[in-house]
C-alpha cells in the first residue's frame, strides 16, 4: 500500500490495531542542565511543544523543535540535551502498537526518526491538552484515543516504506499479518477494485487457500466476504446522501437491486429501504431545526 493523502494507515480496519501505553506520560519540562542517556524496552514517541533539543539515536544525530515528533525505537540507545535558550517542553510516551494483538507494526516500517507534523495546527491543542491532563501514575482511555491520533499523524508524515525483510519471510507470522492487513486496507480504501484479491495473491509468498484461511482467522470474513462488507458500509453512506436503493445497487456494481437488498440486510441487519427512510427522517428534522433557527 502506497502512502496517500489520507495517511498510510487510513484504510486499515481499526480493530486490527491496538495501542498500549506502557507507562504514564512523561511531561517534559527541561532546563539547560537536562541530559538523558538510556534505552527503553518499548517504543517512545516524543512531541515537542517549545524549545529545541538534539539527540543521538544509535548512530544517527537528529534535532527536534516545536511542531515536530520523534520516534525512539525499542532497545535503541539514545542521548539527548537541550540546545535552545527557551525551556524544552512536550510529551514523551512509551507505547507498543500491535497488529492483530501480536505483531509489532512499528518494526515492520521504515520511518524517519523525526517529522514535522503536517496537521500541527490541529494537533498542538491536542498535545497540550494531553500534557496538561495526563495523570502522574496511570493512563486513561481518553489518553489512548488521543495518543492514537498523534501517533498515526506522525506515522503518516514519517513513513518511508514497508521493510522488505519483514514481508519476504514465509516463516514470519508478523509478515503474514502485515500482508493480511495491507489487503484489508486496500479493500477498505477501494472495495470496487475487483482485482484487489487476485493482485494480493500474486504478490504474497503464500498459498492462496492458506492466505484465505489466515485472513478469515483474523477478521472473521474471507477476503471476498470482507469486500462485500465494505461495499455495504459504502452503501450506508450512499443511502444517507439520499440515493435510491436502485441507484446505490448500481453504483456498487449490483445488477439486481433485490440481491443487493438481501446482501445489505445480511451484513447490516436492516433493509436498505428502511435505512434510507431513517436517513430521510434525519434530514427532515435537520431542515426543520435549521428553519426554526432562521426564524
Amino acid at each position: 500500500m502506497d502512502k496517500s493523502e489520507h495517511g498510510i494507515l487510513s484504510g486499515i480496519p481499526p480493530d486490527a490495531l491496538s495501542v498500549h501505553l506502557t507507562r504514564s506520560t512523561i511531561k517534559m519540562h527541561h532546563g539547560a542542565a537536562w541530559r538523558v542517556d538510556k534505552s527503553n524496552e518499548v517504543h517512545d514517541l516524543v512531541v515537542c511543544l517549545t524549545g529545541n533539543a538534539a539527540y543521538e539515536i544509535d548512530d544517527d544525530s537528529v534535532e527536534i523543535g516545536p511542531g515536530e515528533a520523534m520516534l525512539i525505537p525499542a532497545e535503541a540507545r539514545f542521548r539527548g540535551r537541550r540546545i535552545s535558550d527557551s525551556r524544552y517542553t512536550g510529551i514523551a510516551q512509551h507505547f507498543t502498537l500491535k497488529l492483530f494483538g501480536s505483531a509489532d507494526l512499528i518494526s515492520q516500517m521504515d520511518l524517519r526518526h523525526t517529522a514535522r507534523l503536517s496537521d500541527w495546527h490541529y494537533l498542538e491543542p491536542l498535545v497540550q491538552h494531553y500534557n496538561d491532563t495526563a495523570p502522574a501514575t496511570s493512563t486513561t482511555l481518553a489518553q489512548h484515543h488521543a495518543f492514537m491520533v498523534i501517533l498515526t499523524s506522525f506515522i503518516g508524515d514519517a513513513f518511508l516504506g514497508w521493510r522488505q525483510s519483514a514481508m519476504a519471510s514465509v516463516e514470519n507470522r508478523d509478515a503474514l499479518s502485515l500482508h493480511i492487513m495491507l489487503l484489508a486496507a486496500r479493500i477498505s480504501a477501494d472495495p470496487m477494485n475487483a482485482q484487489a484479491i487476485q493482485e494480493a495473491n500474486a504478490r504474497v509468498p503464500y498459498n492462496p487457500e492458506y492466505f484465505r484461511r489466515a485472513f478469515r482467522e483474523r477478521f472473521g470474513f474471507t477476503p471476498q466476504k470482507f469486500v462485500e462488507l465494505k461495499k455495504m458500509e459504502r452503501a450506508i453512506h450512499y443511502l444517507a446522501l439520499g440515493r435510491t436503493v436502485q441507484e446505490t445497487a448500481a453504483d456498487l456494481g449490483y445488477r439486481d437491486p433485490y440481491y443487493f437488498s438481501r446482501m445489505f440486510k445480511r451484513f447490516i441487519g436492516a433493509s436498505p429501504s428502511s435505512y434510507r427512510l431513517r436517513a430521510d427522517v434525519r434530514r427532515l428534522r435537520q431542515n426543520e431545526r435549521y428553519f426554526e433557527l432562521m426564524e
